[in-house]
């Protein structure tokens, strides 16, 4: 594969590669591109199946994650509201 190519354009192995380091839509677009080249290729389609399987537990952890960074937020914002009172009350004691 040269430079300046398109990665889409890369072999099973690349496609590996990307799905092993987590980079679960790579490696599902370069399957799709081999299997319209080989569409019988079942190796190609358990691999193809394994990379949207990984991308959809990648956006439910992300989904997670923020789930979880708006819920810290939010405590954190409602503790600053607290503390901004209790400093108004010290000024008027």
């Amino acid at each position: 594969m040269t430079a300046g190519k398109d990665y889409r354009q890369g072999t099973a192995t690349l496609a590996r590669v990307f799905a092993e380091q987590g980079h679960w839509e790579k490696a599902a677009e370069i399957y799709r591109n081999l299997l319209r080249h080989d569409p019988q290729r079942e190796d190609l389609k358990r691999a193809l199946a394994e990379a949207e399987t990984g991308m959809r537990a990648a956006a439910r952890t992300s989904s997670q994650e923020l789930e979880s960074l708006f819920r810290e937020w939010i405590d954190l914002l409602l503790q600053y509201d607290r503390l901004q009172k209790l400093r108004r009350l010290k000024t008027r004691l």
